[in-house]
């Protein structure tokens, strides 16, 4: 199994800064892709960041320019820098990694941490 630990979440006025943190532990092979994912109260969960083994990233249309994903491979940890924070920001943030624990291609997971939550408010 694959274990997810996410931090860095909080409370911060529009306009400030956070950055989340989630580390990945287990039974891991190769990790594929890692990303960030948010779930506002009465909404679905939607896709924020995610980067891949070649560095490729990928982030949803309102945070470009705000967001900034980063991972570090030989942690497996992966990283989400948010600035210039709005109240629609507000939400629960996952933790998403996808990859292998063995060589076998039977063996890919996909495995979420608990969230943790960012509230953007005065």
């Amino acid at each position: 199994q694959v274990q997810l630990v996410e931090s860095g979440g909080g409370l911060v006025q529009p306009g400030g800064s956070l950055m989340l943190s989630c580390a990945a532990s287990g039974s891991i092979y190769t990790i594929v892709q890692m990303g960030w994912y948010r779930q506002a109260p009465g909404k679905e969960r939607e896709l924020v960041a995610t980067t891949n083994n070649g560095g490729a990233t990928n982030y949803a249309d309102s945070v470009k320019g705000r967001f900034a994903i980063n991972r570090d491979n030989n942690q497996n940890t992966v990283y989400l820098q948010m600035n210039s924070l709005k109240p629609e920001d507000t939400a629960l943030y996952y933790c998403n990694a996808e990859g292998y624990s063995s060589w076998r291609s039977s063996s890919r997971f996909s495995s979420w941490g608990q969230g943790t939550q960012v509230t953007v408010s005065s």
